[in-house]
């Protein structure tokens, strides 16, 4: 990769004074561990155990963050159904702005005995080129019964082994484990094969096999097929690992009006009704996304509340599911005789047509990002910090930093951040410091986003649920919006919050205030919140929204 590729702040001929503040404080962690600048045109050598993420930490006993930003969910030619070559995606990648991605390419025969090693070797070479990239290989794993998740590991001899051995033992599709109809015989030893598979996981990761393994599940109500029985499932078989879910899916350029042709085109190909693999117990509404977002995420007081309402953390993030990228004008080439994706594991390299293909997709990094809070750069960290839920994301480029704080107001400490747990007494006062820097300079789309209102989300912590497939959670809810309309720069809101007799959790939401309407719980839980937009007529640039992972806060008796 030239430098030319490489993200402003990795970019030492890039003034820091052109950089917003979360590309400087990115900057400062490449420079701390010996790959930015003067330091890493002494080679990099030296450099594996730093990017591996055991590198100096940012100082002092509570440090602050730095959001390095990825997606977890992309393809290349080794994805039977994709179109890019890898160099493609990790270019495309650089150049809008991504510190780390996981090529999470969907199981095949075809993938497992020869794609996963092939582009393993891809890998590892683009690793020892540009150490500043941050490349996981991953799996796109066929849940049995249900959707799609996410696998990946850290670097290690065994990365590539334990994919393999484990897409071969417990992938749904290879080993024909599909149904998830209730009346189906099958279905309950299809749920059991995927707690094993999450348990098989988490005995590699202990057992030292590979260093660490994460699993966050995929466009959860796409199909209606993950019921909420099945998420508190993998997540209770190992907490550890099954750390989440896709909060909004990719594919978000679908509906971009007279795209792809279909007047009942939605913003992440969320196309599908009710099949007979799924769960009944969902509404109609759960099938189509809300401002991109899944309505398992969307939905204040609905699923994600459910389960965090448990009092345990469950992360959310997005991501760009790169196949098919919008506009663009590539198509997959020809195969050369005799051979084809189940005895090559690789589709031929894209032709350019010069005309646009379709498309659903941008490309990793140009509209959806994941943020993810680190105190040293590495793949080690940026798992620790996905494991530690210090996570928010947002769409379009909205916002150039977050910061998150709850502390007690009789504390001098600093509070704990975005994943954390705070203990307090019945009655204390707290202070939520949410710290906003506004985009400062237009996104892909060429537009200069305005974040218009933030929103503070609470919900009461009950603990384990009695009814595995409950969906609700009555006690969440909007309990202040902030105008913030016309505000720029980075600015401090500071939102007051009283403990009261039971254990709670705060999450933020925030858009461009382009499309609200009354949440699907009704307006007295939720105002103004996404809505879904009429089929056919989902442009995403101008329907941004921001999302963060809550902080619980434990109440103690006085």
């Amino acid at each position: 990769m030239t430098e030319q590729q490489l993200p402003s702040w990795a970019d030492p001929s890039v003034s820091p004074a052109s950089l917003d503040p979360q590309g400087v404080s990115r900057r400062h962690l490449l420079r701390r561990a010996g790959l930015f600048g003067a330091a890493f045109a002494l080679g990099s050598a030296a450099t594996p155990a730093l990017a591996a993420g055991r590198g100096p930490a940012l100082g002092g006993s509570d440090p602050r963050l730095a959001y390095v930003v990825g997606d977890h969910h992309v393809h290349s030619v080794y994805s039977h159904d994709a179109k890019y070559t890898f160099a493609q995606i990790a270019g495309a990648a650089a150049r809008y702005g991504l510190d780390w991605m996981v090529f999470n390419e969907h199981s095949n025969f075809g993938h497992a005995r020869y794609g996963a090693q092939l582009e393993h070797e891809e890998i590892v070479k683009a690793r020892a080129a540009n150490p500043r990239q941050l490349i996981f290989q991953g799996l796109e794993w066929y849940i049995p019964g249900a959707e799609h998740a996410t696998i990946f590991a850290a670097p290690g001899p065994h990365e590539v082994d334990l994919l393999t051995q484990f897409e071969l033992a417990y992938d749904g599709k290879l080993l024909g484990y599909t149904d998830g109809a209730p009346d189906n015989p099958n279905t309950a030893r299809n749920e059991a094969h995927a707690v094993k598979a999450v348990q098989w996981l988490a005995e590699q990761r202990r057992t030292g096999y590979v260093d660490d393994v994460l699993v966050l599940a995929n466009h959860p109500l796409r199909l209606g097929i993950d019921s909420p029985h099945e998420l508190r499932n993998w997540r209770d078989a190992a907490p550890e690992i099954m750390i989440g879910m896709e909060g909004a899916p990719g594919a978000q350029g679908a509906a971009i009006p007279g795209w792809r042709g279909a007047t009942t085109s939605i913003r992440g190909e969320y196309e599908n009704r009710p099949s007979a693999n799924s769960w009944a117990g969902y509404p109609a509404e759960a099938y189509v996304t809300y401002g991109g977002f899944d309505w398992a995420t969307a939905t204040v007081g609905g699923l994600w509340d459910a389960m965090l309402a448990e009092g345990r953390l469950f992360s959310v993030t997005t991501n760009s599911d790169v196949h098919r990228v919008v506009f663009d004008t590539w198509k997959n080439g020809d195969w050369p005789p005799g051979q084809n994706f189940d005895n090559t594991g690789r589709l031929p390299d894209p032709v350019d047509t010069d005309t646009p293909q379709p498309g659903s997709d941008f490309w990793p990094g140009e509209f959806s990002r994941t943020h993810v809070g680190v105190t040293r750069y590495g793949y080690r960290a940026v798992m620790a910090g996905l494991r530690a839920g210090r996570v928010w994301l947002d769409h379009g480029h909205l916002l150039d930093g977050l910061d998150v704080r709850l502390k007690r107001d009789c504390d001098d400490e600093r509070g704990v951040t975005l994943g954390g747990r705070l203990r307090v007494r019945k009655g204390e006062r707290l202070t939520l410091y949410v710290t906003v820097t506004t985009a400062s300079r237009p996104n892909p789309h060429g537009i200069l986003p305005e974040l218009a209102h933030v929103d503070v989300i609470r919900g009461a912590v009950r603990g384990p649920v009695t009814d595995r497939d409950s969906w609700k959670a009555p006690d969440t809810k909007v309990v202040r919006s902030k105008d913030v309309s016309g505000r720029t720069g980075t600015y401090t809101l500071r939102i007051p919050l009283t403990a009261g007799d039971e254990s709670f959790y705060v999450r933020l939401r925030g858009s461009d205030g382009n499309r609200h309407g009354a949440g699907l719980l009704g307006a007295s839980v939720d105002p103004h919140g996404p809505i879904a937009h009429e089929p056919g007529n989902g442009d995403p640039w101008v329907d941004t929204w921001f999302y963060s992972n809550p902080i619980f806060v434990d109440v103690k008796g006085c």
